[in-house]
């Protein structure tokens, strides 16, 4: 077999064998295969696509590339979730300990950001001490104390994606659906879950612009999971706007422990309860979604699920007094209220400009090699749909130099104040 008439095929819109992908992964994997033609037969497929055969078989064989964790000695039906990615999307924090708290394993592995979306693991590392980087025997230990951890993938997982998904970085191949879909779902696969709500962005600050590009998706990432044997469902919700109203490491961990003490803001603790109730329901704890809804208030309302975030920080390394003391992680040095400059509704704040004002400050990466500023972001006071008065803030910028002129005129293009304004829908569509 050669790889230039793999790439034939698939440039003439035909169909890849089992062979003819078994041989790409493979030479992917040990590197007889150059990134040129790799990065050809990427163009290729975001072009031409696959078929959900094709995109199932390239799914396993990155699965199969390298380790697969075994959870299977560690009681109970593991539940995991993963969003397509977002700006102030901080759900899986919050969302990996309320659920643990009654007694649901939740094996989370997540990722880091870049660009105007933010990383869980990022965040994360916020918090003083918080190790993210966890061996594979201490990361079954802390499931087996804590019942839930945030964490990088563990050992050689998925040799062949992170090879794929660096040219696809470059190659501006990174939206193509059997691509994200294969990428997502060989990584979710080999971290030994048998249940995966997934949460797919549609809008403004997602990947996914329309709803049409997120059902495509949501229903690919499912018939894969289903193909695999694995208990899997989608959410598709909207990213129009910024979730919750921080966008920022320190600060998004913050309003996720405002959530997980009841002060969350509606639309954030809105998600979470929606996810987490899937997850409830998955897990067998319960037979409706209502009843799984009931079920996790009260693990908010009596503290559960605070104590178990503290006890996944600390098992993790970092200072669990967090929870009570929010001096504990970087503090910006300037907080600069952002005023509206006439009176009326909030018609527009466009997500993804928003999250690139944030990087801009430096609270995202540009470049994958860029450093970290965790005190910095942006904190909403208004959001679409409210009235503002001239002069009212709208915002606060967290900034650690004083002039962010720039960043001023960047959000004022694209935040707008009309006399009218749609409401936003927050959940779009379930796919089960």
């Amino acid at each position: 077999m050669r790889m230039v008439d793999v790439i034939d095929t698939k440039r003439n819109g035909g169909v890849l064998s089992d062979e003819q992908i078994d041989y790409f992964i493979d030479g992917v994997v040990d590197g007889t295969i150059p990134d040129y033609q790799t990065s050809a037969l990427l163009m290729a497929t975001y072009f031409n696509g696959m078929n959900a055969e094709e995109t199932q078989r390239l799914t396993m064989d990155m699965l199969h590339s390298g380790d697969e964790l075994d959870l299977s000695d560690i009681p109970g039906i593991k539940v995991d979730k993963h969003s397509t990615g977002g700006v102030g999307d901080k759900v899986s924090i919050p969302l990996a300990p309320l659920v643990a708290s009654l007694g649901i394993v939740v094996p989370m592995i997540s990722g880091r950001g870049l660009g105007h979306t933010g990383g869980t693991l990022d965040k994360l590392e916020a918090i003083p001490g918080f190790q993210v980087e966890i061996p594979e025997d201490e990361f079954k230990q802390i499931l087996r104390d804590v019942g839930c951890i945030i964490a990088g993938a563990t050992g050689n997982i998925a040799p062949a994606d992170k090879k794929i998904y660096a040219l696809r970085d470059v190659t501006d191949t990174v939206d193509s659906v059997p691509l994200i879909a294969g990428s997502i779902m060989s990584k979710k696969l080999a971290s030994g879950t048998n249940a995966l709500v997934m949460d797919v962005k549609t809008g403004a600050g997602a990947f996914m612009k329309t709803d049409e590009q997120a059902e495509e998706l949501a229903r690919t990432l499912v018939g894969i999971g289903r193909g695999a044997g694995l208990n899997a469902m989608a959410v598709i919700s909207d990213m129009n706007q910024p979730l919750g109203n921080a966008i920022g490491n320190a600060l998004e961990i913050q309003e996720s422990i405002e959530v997980l003490k009841g002060n969350g803001p509606a639309d954030l603790v809105d998600l979470v309860l929606t996810i987490g109730s899937q997850m409830v329901v998955m897990a067998e704890k319960a037979e409706t979604l209502d009843e799984a809804r009931t079920m996790l208030e009260a693990q908010i309302a009596n503290g559960e699920a605070l104590e178990t975030f503290r006890r996944m920080i600390e098992a993790q390394h970092g200072n669990g007094d967090v929870v009570n003391d929010y001096t504990l992680m970087p503090q910006a040095k300037y907080r600069i209220p952002f005023l509206a400059d006439r009176s009326g509704v909030i018609t527009m704040m466009k997500a993804d400009e928003v999250g690139i004002a944030s990087m801009l400050l430096g609270g995202g990466r540009a470049a994958k090699d860029d450093q970290l500023d965790y005190a910095v972001g942006i904190m909403l006071d208004k959001k679409v749909g409210d009235h503002v008065e001239e002069g009212e803030s709208i915002l606060t910028i967290y900034a650690d130099r004083e002039d962010v002129s720039d960043i001023e005129r960047l959000l004022r293009e694209n935040i707008l104040i009309g006399d009218h304004a749609e409401p936003i829908t927050l959940i779009h569509k379930v796919i089960e």
